[in-house]
């Protein structure tokens, strides 16, 4: 070898040597098919230019990056996740996905590198749908068009989606493409990202996917959903996750934990809204006190009461007892239903214990307040009979306020007979005889009684004692009792003696 040749393959060495150790430092080499995040270091009218890690800058058209509205979204410094389609000693094209005509030749590329392609679903046929990829028919099962179960195939008609090439014979004229692949491909590489990124009792936001009974999933990364339990939608009560959100609305949420899926790959990624918001209890004291009127809406009804809310998060119990001074409940619902505006008095808030006890009948009035000044003894009153029994005939005199006619009493009326014939919600007209506003007691009398009747032998207002036979006075004749033929009999019986 002449000093010439051996000089210029020492040139040639030098230089080979310089120009692999100008990539040095410059990232891994890329190859046709790698996907990598680029950053946008300029936006010209027709191209993009990125910085793709290495020595070589890539390239991308602009139009392919558009957005649903035909708008470039991006701005320098952004990075985007984009596929290497081809790649010279000077530049490297890259792509969302190959589109446009090919041969065979860049869908065996394409296969090979599992590079992304783009294809429109034509149409619906037996087993999956027919989907044009670079100007060539292929088929995609029912099963590969997408990682969830698919309920109306039509949905997919008309879409323009990314698959891989699955399956290439017979010079293109037999292509089968898959996009759950793809998407499991993506998701998969969006839960590594993602869990080396996120920890537990960290906020991040994502959008709400898809509801159903026990909660919503929501998308954090492309292909990876965590679910928030509808107990984790927010402090409001809700019983349906709709109640609280939507499919499309974007939340904040906590990541509460992160587990191994039952399927290989998967994971169970659980998150919370509701512990991004602010406790509606932390500061109660300020927003409610004891004894204020205040108007909610019941949410909830039970066998022992209603559950009412009065602020977003913080429901209050109304006990059956508290619904109502004018009639006896037995069940809420037979006079509250959920949804229904009320108004109640605020009785007691137990902050610690996140209790708050209401009335609804104090909110509507109680009745006896004004009874002592109404139902005086001696007062002629107009009421309606409520029910019979065997110590006497309860008279209803107004919402609330039922007043007692004893038995005792009705005998002593100049027509005791009356009485027998009034039956339920018959109208009679009386006197107060007794009244007792603090047992919420009224005794009542007949208008018109015989001049010898005993009145104040017993204490009238004692309803127990209605039900017992009336006993006589001291040194009283128990003939008294068995009218005028007895009371002749006792006259006569004094004159002999």
């Amino acid at each position: 070898m002449t000093d010439q040749a051996q000089n210029t393959g020492d040139q040639e060495q030098s230089f080979a040597e310089l120009f692999e150790a100008s990539y040095a430092g410059q990232g891994e080499p890329l190859n046709v098919g790698d996907r990598i995040s680029a950053r946008i270091i300029s936006i010209g009218a027709e191209s993009v230019y990125f910085d793709t890690g290495t020595k070589i800058d890539g390239v991308a058209e602009k139009k392919e990056l558009l957005d649903a509205e035909g708008n470039f979204p991006f701005k320098e410094g952004e990075s985007i996740d984009l596929y290497v389609v081809s790649k010279t000693r000077s530049e490297i094209v890259l792509s969302r996905a190959l589109a446009g005509a090919g041969g065979f030749e860049m869908l065996q590329n394409a296969k090979d590198a599992g590079l992304p392609v783009d294809g429109k679903v034509k149409e619906t046929c037996k087993g999956g749908f027919s989907v044009e990829i670079m100007g060539r028919r292929a088929f995609c099962p029912v099963s590969q068009i997408d990682a969830r179960f698919v309920e109306n195939p039509e949905e997919y008609v008309g879409k323009t989606l990314p698959f891989l090439i699955s399956k290439l014979e017979e010079r293109g004229r037999n292509i089968v493409v898959t996009r759950r692949a793809l998407i499991e491909r993506e998701r998969q590489a969006a839960t590594e990202e993602f869990l080396a990124a996120i920890k537990p009792g960290e906020e991040v936001e994502g959008a709400v996917v898809r509801l159903t009974d026990f909660g919503a999933f929501v998308e954090l990364a492309p292909g990876l959903e965590g679910m928030v339990h509808v107990s984790e939608l927010g402090f409001t009560r809700v019983s349906k996750p709709d109640e609280a959100v939507s499919v499309g609305e974007k939340i904040r949420v906590k990541v509460l934990g992160v587990e191994p899926g039952k399927k290989p790959g998967q994971m169970k990624i659980s998150l919370s809204r509701k512990q991004t918001m602010s406790d509606p209890w932390a500061d109660i004291a300020g927003k409610l006190k004891d004894g204020e009127k205040v108007t909610g809406k019941v949410v909830r009804l039970a066998d022992f009461g209603a559950f009412v809310e009065l602020l977003p998060g913080v429901d209050g119990l109304i006990h059956v007892s508290e619904m109502s001074y004018t009639k006896r409940v037995n069940k809420p619902s037979e006079i509250l239903n959920p949804g229904d505006a009320v108004t109640v008095v605020v009785k007691e808030i137990d902050p610690l214990k996140r209790r708050i006890s209401l009335s609804l009948k104090d909110a509507e009035g109680d009745p006896w307040a004004e009874a002592a000044a109404k139902y005086t003894p001696g007062t002629q009153v107009t009421g309606t009979v409520e029910k019979r029994e065997t110590f006497g005939i309860f008279v209803t005199l107004e919402p609330g306020i039922t007043a007692l006619l004893p038995k005792s009493r009705m005998s002593v009326a100049v027509d005791p007979k009356q009485f027998d014939k009034l039956a339920h919600g018959d109208s009679v007209t009386l006197v107060v005889e007794d009244l007792r506003a603090s047992e919420r007691r009224i005794a009542l009398s007949p208008l018109e009684v015989r001049e010898d009747a005993q009145q104040g032998g017993r204490e009238s207002g004692d309803w127990k004692a209605y039900a017992k036979p009336a006993k006589p006075a001291k040194g009283e004749d128990r003939s008294m009792g068995m009218g005028l033929l007895g009371e002749k009999l006792a006259l006569a019986l004094k004159s002999k003696k």
